[in-house]
């Protein structure tokens, strides 16, 4: 696993910020690999990633001390994460016994999110990849029904190369060292907050091996119901309980950082407090705190989380199941609805560097703006099957609707159209599914800089699309976490204690003959997508 076919650079980066306004005050950048061995895989080195972390954690304390603040102020560390990125070590040797699995994601990799004052480093990461096919169909295979939502009712999950048991499991059965350190007890798992954690709290010299709810539930191997690792569940996959991390809440002294793990110990003692995986980071930072509120992350993919509050809600209409988070060891569990949409900044990152029909993924706006319409043009990125609510991994893309007039402007804004079509779609699921019709969705993520695009959600959606101003809002969720914490209690959850984050509101500019027409357009666009598999 040492060749590569080719790489791509992934940026690492920090943000400081005012722990009292939540403002951003200042930045940093590093970049990492991400390797692509065979078509289908992508994998990083977890050696790599931290190594990062402690490249970032120094330029950090240099940046803060140049502005004046104390790194002794510095009262917590916080960690977010892309939550089904796999990795697993030698908890003897501290070495990774292969390279994490992940996915093909422009989006940051890791980021130290910082607070001036009561200063939280919060971290994040990567999450699929598609080796693990033919594991999945196995798996399926031995179900009494050849039923892929047989482990729906304690997992809230189908069975899918997304989520970590899978990967894991091929680790298991195709790489010689992660097979014979499972046999001889020395290998351990976790996500990538569970290798950092273990890390930056001692490493094979006591490091602590935890996890937290929310990226346990993305295993398939969590109960979401008992909130423990299911040994029915580990026997299905046949993997030992013994190799997963202890699972604690959101918001707890995890253990603390040691001398080692930053330049000069600057750090040492800090404790990290706060573990969200990132979209439930942002359900945080969005303060979706009530039953029903939802946001939508913009990245290479879309999340749309809804919470649900202490009760799980399952879906009958493909989406997932989840844990939102558990602020506190002794406060309950939040759960929430998700609906993961594969393709949607990546169909753009598509445009630019498969078509080069624009230079960088920002001139996207502007070329779809200069046709305001797709004139009949449809896009279906459906380049690694459709995630919810179809969970078709046979799908595949197709754009049709073609003319002689079709240029390339309208295939920009078909593009466009394609991201707020699929998340029309998981809102419908969602709205079904609770059985209350959202009023408003909140969004964040890189994409929601395009005003087009916003604008083009709030028409589609017929509701209003809140984005805001502060666009770090993972960052700020697992800065929360960590702040409410016992014993750190930077922050509170009560209403004049949370951070307020000014917005921009993009209104519906369609009236009911023109919703009408999206409908038909909508349903036309997906049905063919999720069809189109079957053509040749």
């Amino acid at each position: 696993h040492n060749a590569w076919n080719h790489a791509v650079l992934h940026s690492v980066s920090y943000v400081v910020f005012n722990a009292r306004t939540a403002e951003v005050v200042s930045q940093h950048q590093v970049e990492i690999r991400q390797r692509f061995p065979k078509e289908g895989w992508v994998e990083e080195d977890p050696k790599e990633i931290l190594q990062s972390v402690y490249d970032c954690m120094e330029r950090t304390c240099e940046k803060l001390t140049q502005l004046g603040t104390d790194i002794s102020n510095i009262k917590a560390i916080g960690v977010s994460n892309q939550r089904e990125t796999t990795v697993v070590w030698d908890k003897e040797t501290g070495e990774p016994l292969y390279n994490a699995i992940g996915e093909s994601n422009p989006s940051a990799v890791v980021r130290w999110r910082v607070f001036k004052s009561n200063t939280l480093f919060i971290l994040s990461e990567v999450w699929l990849d598609l080796r693990t096919q033919s594991t999945v169909e196995k798996l399926i295979e031995k179900t009494p029904d050849k039923n892929k939502n047989y482990l729906k009712d304690k997992t809230g999950l189908p069975i899918s190369t997304y989520f970590s048991a899978v990967k894991l499991r091929w680790l298991i059965d195709n790489v010689e060292e992660v097979a014979d350190a499972v046999h001889t007890g020395c290998a351990v798992f976790g996500t990538v907050d569970t290798w950092l954690i273990w890390c930056l709290t001692g490493g094979k010299n006591g490091g602590v091996h935890c996890t937290d709810v929310t990226n346990a539930s993305r295993t398939m191997l969590f109960n979401i119901h008992t909130m423990e690792w299911d040994l029915e569940l580990c026997k299905y996959f046949d993997i030992p309980h013994q190799i997963l991390p202890e699972v604690r809440s959101s918001s707890e002294i995890y253990g603390y950082m040691v001398r080692e793990a930053c330049k000069g110990g600057s750090l040492a003692g800090v404790p990290i407090s706060g573990c969200l995986g990132d979209q439930s980071a942002a359900l945080v930072g969005q303060m979706c705190f009530k039953d029903g509120q939802t946001k939508n992350t913009y990245g290479t993919g879309c999340f749309m989380i809804q919470n649900t509050g202490v009760k799980p809600v399952m879906s009958d209409h493909g989406l997932l199941t989840t844990i939102a988070y558990k602020l506190g060891k002794d406060k309950p569990a939040y759960y929430a609805l998700e609906g993961s949409v594969a393709i949607a900044g990546a169909a753009v990152r598509w445009l630019k560097d498969n078509l080069g029909i624009i230079k960088s993924s920002s001139d996207i706006e502007k070329l779809a703006t200069a046709a305001g319409t797709s004139y009949g043009c449809y896009f279906v990125p459906a380049f690694s099957g459709l995630y919810a609510p179809y969970w078709e991994p046979s799908a595949r893309g197709i754009i049709c609707g073609l003319t002689q007039f079709t240029n390339k402007s309208h295939l920009a804004f078909a593009a466009l159209e394609a991201v707020c079509f699929q998340t029309r779609e998981v809102l419908d699921a969602m709205n079904q599914d609770s059985g209350v019709p959202l009023t408003k969705l909140q969004v964040d993520g890189g994409m929601t800089a395009n005003k087009l695009l916003m604008q083009l959600q709030a028409d589609i959606l017929c509701i209003p699309v809140v984005r805001p101003t502060m666009s770090e809002t993972t960052a700020l969720g697992a800065a929360v976490a960590a702040g409410l914490a016992e014993g750190v209690c930077v922050w509170t959850l009560h209403p004049h204690g949370l951070t307020s984050v000014t917005a921009e509101k993009y209104q519906p500019q369609i009236n009911k003959e023109g919703e009408n027409l999206q409908r038909q357009s909508f349903n036309f666009n997906f049905g063919w997508g999720h069809r189109s598999h079957l053509l040749t």
